[in-house]
């Protein structure tokens, strides 16, 4: 509304006048607030669609040849074929069930060492040292030793997909429990609690977040884990089937199975972040803007 419109008493478009002469302003509506927001997982769609039609494209105009990649099409009817005869299941149940196992045993053994080298000092002193300079050992590097040790089974992989997930939840864990905030630990003494409340009331919480983020570093690496596992005399797995596509030269078969990876490691991830926002709603974050 002009100055010249509020001396004389007149409303604005869209305005009113009251009974007793004062103006009533209209409500006024932000142009940016009429504009059609695009979805968001069409937004995250734009990127892969986008590299998949130029992969097509390639692949049509034979600059991409089927010995090197194949061409998306082939690899929808390989899927197709590979699942409609059960052996991409099969091979899915099998890695699945290698990785479960795996992910519990090394889950639990990583999460007793943070807890006793993170709440206790002596802990520290005992566990610690040992922990990280095992860390920095390149865990694939194992395979032999693991070999040597377990045999040519299940073990070997198992076991080398334990390593991977207890190395990560461990430092995750650890630098979580340290990582929280002293002044609340003051306080939560200065209110009666003794060191099992602390620990139940104010440590564990405060080191859910890293966690959190641990499960999700360990998720990965079990994948990773597992492809490297799977080459040990491995006779049925998502691996195994890589292997026998690489003799045949099989570049569809492949692609195959690092999508089966992609999207195994895709859902595992959705069911961490549904985990953090159910176990942390107390702690409210930054989502972007």
């Amino acid at each position: 509304m002009s100055l010249d419109q509020a001396v004389r008493g007149q409303a604005p478009p869209g305005g009113g006048v009251t009974s007793s002469g004062e103006v009533e302003l209209a409500r006024v509506v932000p142009a940016s607030g009429r504009r059609r927001v695009v979805p968001r997982w069409v937004r995250r769609a734009v990127g892969p669609l986008a590299l998949l039609v130029l992969w097509q494209v390639l692949s049509a105009g034979g600059v991409l040849e089927g010995d090197i990649l194949a061409s998306p099409g082939t690899i929808a009817a390989t899927a197709g074929q590979v699942i409609s005869d059960g052996t991409l299941p099969s091979a899915m149940l099998v890695s699945l069930q290698r990785v479960a196992v795996g992910l519990a045993l090394g889950g639990v053994t990583g999460v007793a060492l943070a807890l006793v080298s993170g709440l206790s000092r002596l802990g520290e002193d005992l566990v610690d040292a040992t922990v990280q300079m095992l860390r920095s050992v390149p865990w694939v590097g194992m395979i032999p030793l693991l070999i040597i040790w377990l045999g040519i089974g299940e073990a070997p992989k198992i076991a080398l997909i334990s390593v991977g997930v207890a190395f990560h939840l461990y430092l995750n864990v650890y630098t979580g429990i340290r990582g929280v905030d002293a002044q609340l630990v003051e306080a939560g003494t200065s209110l009666g609690l003794n060191r099992w409340g602390l620990i139940r009331h104010v440590v564990l919480p405060g080191a859910l977040p890293g966690a959190m983020t641990g499960l999700r570093y360990s998720l990965a690496t079990a994948w990773l884990a597992l492809v490297f596992g799977e080459q040990i005399n491995a006779d049925d797995g998502l691996g195994f089937l890589m292997n026998q596509a690489r003799e045949f030269f099989r570049t569809d078969v492949i692609v195959v199975c690092l999508v089966v990876y992609a999207l195994l490691g895709l859902i595992a991830d959705f069911l961490v972040r549904t985990l953090e926002r159910l176990l942390l709603q107390w702690r409210p974050t930054f989502t972007g803007q």
